[in-house]
């Protein structure tokens, strides 16, 4: 079963509200076994509400918006032209409106009245919220649905009307789908390392890549009659995707590692302190955000300006004048000495050229190099993570925290 949601708004194509009508309706429309194939958004205009009405290719269409009382709502008007119906009033609409005014005290106009008017074809479908009703009209072996663009309206009328009346007239399969993040590779590598996985996968099995800075996420899709069949047929290609890249961290609850250090670092009853350049203290705000981060978090220095990491953190000079800011050797030294200086387990250190400047370095735009020290050891990887500015430090942080997981662990 495919379904096309067409959102009517001008303030949505200006820019105004985002779309959220349709994402939710998506969601939803999923969870009863129905394909979402088509989203459209079109102004509230005649001649665009009628070219998409004659266009759709899908059983169930649900349009959202332009059913309200006032005279740039011409959705009704349209959709009665197109289907070559006419308006007649219903009394129970008008009863049910003066009901709800007379409950909030609020005066019942001409304009209301034009609400109790509906296409002669048309199911009414209740608003028990607002005064435009939705309705449901079944021609040429499709079905329209017609719905209130105002949010709250639209999911009880589709919760308490739409998806019953849906799961009643067909029988509809189980469709399921599981994400999983995978951490610590970008989108080409990790396809090629997983290309003779994705190539056995089972014909009912779909597989869609959802890119992230930090991660990257991988969609398992499946349709069928059993649930619990589904359920254990993407959770065992899961596990076999497990052996293709046993050194990635591959998790189906966490959307970034920073839960699972912190996490850890409590279990462990271990503490950690940062020395930030071109994460500019982000990596240390990741932490502190999570509610418990004051058991483990000494705190952190943002050494931005080359002259801190000298005064601050106590770098040598010599130690930059010859490698420059963004090395190996100065990262190590950051680490080190934020470590000492907070008394704590771990220390992270980045430095680097973020962009769109070089600044007080000639290494490439796009270079991050992140130093984890203990009371043992010192450690620093060098990354180069391109451009736009947003992607380098993104990609920083979360090597950073892949990095300190692998440490701790």
């Amino acid at each position: 079963m495919k379904a096309e949601i067409i959102n009517i708004g001008d303030e949505i194509l200006i820019g105004q509200i985002n779309n959220t009508n349709a994402q939710w309706l998506a969601v939803e429309l999923r969870k009863l076994g129905v394909e979402t194939q088509k989203i459209t958004v079109i102004a509230d205009d005649k001649k665009a509400i009628t070219n998409s009405l004659k266009n759709t290719r899908t059983d169930i269409i649900i349009v959202t918006g332009g059913l309200g009382p006032t005279q740039d709502d011409l959705t009704k008007k349209t959709i009665t032209d197109f289907f070559n119906d006419t308006l007649i009033f219903r009394p129970e609409i008008e009863t049910h409106i003066k009901k709800m005014f007379a409950k909030m005290n609020y005066p019942y106009t001409e304009n209301n009245k034009g609400q109790s008017y509906v296409p002669s074809k048309a199911q009414i479908l209740w608003n028990n919220y607002g005064t435009a009703p939705g309705m449901w009209i079944e021609h040429n072996n499709k079905i329209f649905i017609f719905l209130p663009g105002v949010p709250f309206e639209m999911k009880q009328i589709f919760s308490r009307e739409v998806a019953p009346k849906i799961k009643q007239k067909f029988d509809l399969p189980i469709l399921y789908h599981k994400t999983i993040s995978v951490f610590g590779i970008g989108e080409s590598l990790l396809a090629d390392r997983i290309n003779k996985w994705e190539k056995q996968l089972p014909a009912e099995i779909k597989l869609a890549y959802l890119p992230n800075p930090k991660r990257i996420r991988l969609r398992l899709s499946g349709k069928g009659k059993d649930l619990n069949k589904l359920k254990k047929l993407i959770d065992n290609e899961i596990k076999k995707l497990k052996t293709y890249i046993p050194d990635l961290t591959v998790s189906d609850t966490l959307e970034n590692l920073t839960t699972e250090v912190h996490q850890l670092l409590s279990r462990k009853n271990l503490s950690i302190s940062f020395a930030e350049s071109c994460t500019g203290g982000l990596l240390t705000g990741e932490l502190a955000q999570i509610p418990g981060a004051s058991k483990f978090l000494k705190g952190g220095i943002v050494a931005y300006n080359t002259q801190i990491k000298i005064d601050i953190l106590k770098i040598p000079q010599e130690l930059i004048n010859k490698y420059s800011v963004v090395h190996e050797e100065v990262a190590k030294a950051m680490a080190q000495n934020v470590r000492q200086l907070m008394k704590s387990d771990y220390a992270v250190a980045t430095t680097g050229n973020a962009g769109p400047t070089k600044g007080d370095s000639n290494a490439q735009v796009g270079t991050c190099i992140i130093a984890i020290a203990d009371k043992n050891n010192v450690s620093a990887y060098r990354f180069q993570h391109g451009q736009p500015r947003e992607k380098a430090i993104n990609r920083t942080i979360s090597k950073a925290y892949e990095i300190l997981l692998n440490k701790i662990k």
